[in-house]
Parts: structure tokens; sequence; C-alpha cells
């Protein structure tokens, strides 16, 4: 009875740390980013809120960071199905993605909120408070978050 204790602890052990190392994987399967495609194309569509969402697009546009209040990196996404995004990643939480240029590919886990504009996804960074799961980017193969 032990040793299916002890596998089954090592099967939860792995889940867990399954999903704290998925940032480090390289490009995800594109049937996984098209899912994740086609959930933020849906999200915008029903006009969700609070939805967790990850995938990956390519970097349209660098903004300037939105310095009222905590202070955010923002940038436009364009996703594989043509869908962009506004992220905005926390910089007093999370390190900053420094040379961010267009074109390139970020990686992402966070929270999406509906805009008319197509969205903007933000909790991508850790929760001091322990109210969201931990979100990150993935740029150039490092992880902020």
């Amino acid at each position: 009875m032990r040793k299916y204790g002890l596998l089954i602890a090592a099967v939860i052990a792995l889940g867990v740390g399954a999903e704290r190392f998925a940032p480090l994987l390289d490009t995800p399967p594109s049937t996984q980013a098209a899912q994740s495609d086609s959930a933020i194309s849906d999200a915008f569509r029903a006009k969700a809120e609070n939805l967790p969402v990850r995938g990956q697009g390519k970097v349209s546009a660098v903004l300037r960071d939105d310095t009222r209040g905590s202070q955010h990196q923002r940038f436009i996404l364009r996703l594989a199905d043509g869908h962009t995004v506004l992220v905005a990643h926390n910089i007093d939480l999370a390190p900053r993605i420094p040379q961010l240029q267009r074109g390139d590919i970020v990686r992402f886990k966070g929270v999406y909120e509906w805009n008319p504009e197509g969205g903007v996804v933000h909790w991508t960074h850790h929760d001091p408070a322990g109210r969201h799961a931990g979100g990150w980017l993935r740029h150039n193969g490092q992880v902020y978050e």
C-alpha cells in the first residue's frame, strides 16, 4: 500500500512540476497554439473577463510603459489566427523583457480581459497576494514571472 502512496505522490509532484516548468519548453505543438488562439478569439467575441489563457504571438507593436499606478510594460501580440491582444506586464512585480522588438515571438500565460480593441492579457507574473495563479512571459529562452 505504501508503494502506491509514493507512486501517487510522485505523479502529483510531476503534474505540479510540469506546470511550473511549462514556460521553459520550446515552441508548443501547433494544435496547442491553435487552441489558445481560438480560445482568445472566442473570449473576445464573448466579451469574456477574468479568463486564464496561454499562448504565443508575434510582437506587432511595442508601446510606451504605462506608468500610472503600477508600472506595466505594454506590447501588442498578433496570434497565429490574426487576432491581436495587448499584453500589460507588471514591471513592479516582475522583470521587464529587455530589448523587446517588433517581430519577436513571446509566449505567455496570464488572464484575459475583454476590451473593444481585442482584449488585454495581464497577470503575466506571480501574484504576491496569492489570488491568481502565477503567469509568465517567455522571450528568447528567458522566462519573466
